[in-house]
């Protein structure tokens, strides 16, 4: 499309939003923009439509199709609110749950998704305040409810929100769930088709009791309370980077028996605008920084943190020199399997029907650690919904230990369909008291994990490309890897590709192409290289991002060896990259 058909187009949109049915300071905005001589951000706020991706509705807030405000709020709403009454016409009463997260209008978009609900006859639990994204997700399948939504973005920049829709065994909805409400969605033509006007009679406020049973539950996953006896003092900073899990995880550690729990109290204060930070995101060494100087400071042997609205969970430990590291998603999903695994095997528990979980993108030597120990093992598509997925299927025939995903995601209980940083704080601070009780660190115990299963590790490398031209970009870049599919990487001849947008996957070893069998398509390339390299490529569904992980290995016998094989794999690494162009 021509640049002035685009701006006429996007024109014509946004005077759809003149209209009386939008309010007056909406209109307002609207009109500024139509008035700009510089049409771009005309156009970034109307030339699409936001749409549900890996992590539902998500967006930069202002007026706009493609922004996050009350309209789009509201469409949503209205959109699941008719698909709901389709999906269970045969219930007498349809529930959903609403939570929402620490960020600038969250609660405005959670009482106006309650009031739409409402209005269409649908009975609300709204939580009195911010709440973590794994309650709500206990919550629906505590309560019975047929959905739930929460109103965040996660770990974004503090100019977006979000909103996340789950069904009812508490996942984030998948096909033909998502497919259908957005159908519905779509249906939604003028802000007259939205019933704003709550039913207040069908509106309940959930909280306290809500928190308690949540909590009860959590505890009931630890492995090793005699052992948190014996450390139950071990100093743990942790922070919630002025997000939801400021309450709730400090309580859920002390019931697990922690007794010194360290707070960094500038995060403890809650804000949208995340005031001590750049990026709310735990991944970032900036984010974590707080809290390890107050570990420093405090003599502590372990530092938590959890994103805004506390799925995520990041960790710092000190290394053999003593020096601060943050872990990355894949050391902690390592070290969870690991511990899960060796403990449900010392306590008896494994019966052969147990399995884990992990995302395609995530380290291979979390298989490696369930086929040597004969414990089930499933490869799903990035997004917690798909580890959910394989849950659902196996609900009342196996048993799941835990399953987690390279970008600081992990569920430890089978009572919760979503990543929790609320359970993996507590479970992590049980792991630091089992590796003490062994006269180990929790650096220490990874080490030994490496030099037994062979030293991994992983990188990813994300390039950020804002906007429609930077979507189009993007688009340009996988298509140039599928048809210029690489042959080596870094010096290693290509082994294996999988192409899972066609389902496909190609052997060069045995010349030959085969089928994936996974449960649709997806718009990700992997290639696999002779000494053990694996690279991943994929377009973020979140951000404006295109993703890339690089996994390479390096054999060890010995912990001692781990500080060579490091530079061994950084150097790998880094050519890794120069062979992709990044």
């Amino acid at each position: 499309m021509e640049n002035k058909e685009l701006i006429e187009e996007v024109r014509r949109k946004a005077e759809t939003w003149l209209s009386a049915g939008y309010d007056a300071a909406t209109r307002k905005q609207v009109q500024a923009m139509l008035d700009n001589e510089d049409p771009t951000e005309l156009i970034e706020s109307f030339y699409k439509d936001l749409e549900f991706g890996t992590g539902g509705l998500r967006g930069i807030m202002g007026v706009g199709s493609n922004r996050m405000n009350k309209y789009t709020v509201g469409s949503a709403t209205q959109g699941l609110s008719n698909y709901l009454k389709k999906e269970f016409a045969n219930l007498p009463q349809i529930k959903v749950v609403i939570g929402y997260d620490c960020r600038n209008n969250s609660r405005e978009y959670a009482e106006i998704s309650a009031d739409i609900f409402s209005s269409n006859g649908i009975k609300v639990y709204l939580f009195e305040d911010l709440r973590p994204t794994p309650e709500i997700s206990y919550t629906i399948r505590k309560l019975g409810c047929q959905s739930g939504i929460i109103l965040t973005a996660s770990h974004n920049p503090k100019e977006y929100n979000g909103y996340k829709a789950y069904w009812d065994d508490g996942a984030q909805m998948i096909s033909p769930h998502d497919k259908k409400t957005i159908a519905e969605v779509n249906k939604v033509r003028t802000v007259a088709d939205i019933k704003f006007e709550g039913d207040k009679e069908l509106i309940e406020i959930v909280g306290k009791e809500i928190d308690d049973a949540y909590i009860r539950d959590l505890k009931t996953v630890s492995l090793s309370q005699d052992i948190i006896a014996r450390h139950r003092d071990i100093k743990i900073v942790y922070t919630p980077i002025h997000g939801t899990g400021v309450r709730l995880i400090p309580e859920a550690l002390k019931s697990y028996g922690f007794t010194n729990i360290i707070n960094v109290p500038e995060q403890d204060v809650v804000s949208g605008d995340f005031p001590t930070v750049v990026s709310p995101n735990p991944e970032e060494k900036a984010a974590m920084s707080m809290a390890v100087e107050r570990a420093k400071a405090t003599g502590a042997e372990l530092v938590l943190a959890s994103d805004p609205d506390a799925d995520r969970m990041g960790a710092a430990v000190k290394n053999d020199a003593g020096e601060w590291i943050l872990l990355n998603g894949n050391q902690t999903a390592l070290l969870f399997v690991y511990y899960l695994i060796t403990r449900w095997k010392q306590l008896g528990k494994l019966t052969g029907k147990e399995y884990i979980v992990k995302t395609i993108v995530t380290t291979e030597t979390i298989r490696a650690i369930a086929e040597k120990n004969e414990v089930g093992y499933y490869d799903v598509y990035t997004g917690f919904k798909w580890i959910a997925a394989i849950m659902r299927r196996n609900e009342g025939k196996k048993s799941f230990i835990g399953g987690g995903e390279e970008s600081y995601g992990f569920l430890c209980e089978d009572f919760v369909r979503d990543k929790d940083a609320v359970s993996s704080c507590c479970i992590l601070a049980e792991i630091t008291a089992w590796a003490k009780d062994r006269g180990l660190t929790l650096f220490d115990l990874l080490n030994s994990i490496y030099a037994e299963y062979g030293y991994s590790k992983e990188v990813g490398i994300s390039v950020v490309k804002k906007g429609k031209s930077g979507a189009e970009e993007i688009e340009a870049m996988m298509k140039s890897f599928r048809d210029n599919p690489l042959k080596e990487i870094a010096g290693s001849k290509v082994t294996m590709t999988y192409d899972y947008a066609s389902l496909k996957g190609h052997s060069f070893v045995d010349d030959e192409d085969f089928s994936l069998n996974m449960p649709t398509t997806s718009n990700v390339l992997q290639y696999y290289a002779e000494d053990g390299t694996k690279v991943s490529i994929r377009p973020s569904g979140t951000e404006p991002k295109i993703k890339f992980y690089v996994e390479v290995h390096v054999p060890v016998k010995s912990a001692g060896e781990i500080p060579d094989a490091e530079k061994v794999a950084l150097d790998k690494i880094e050519k890794v990259g120069k062979s992709l162009g990044i």
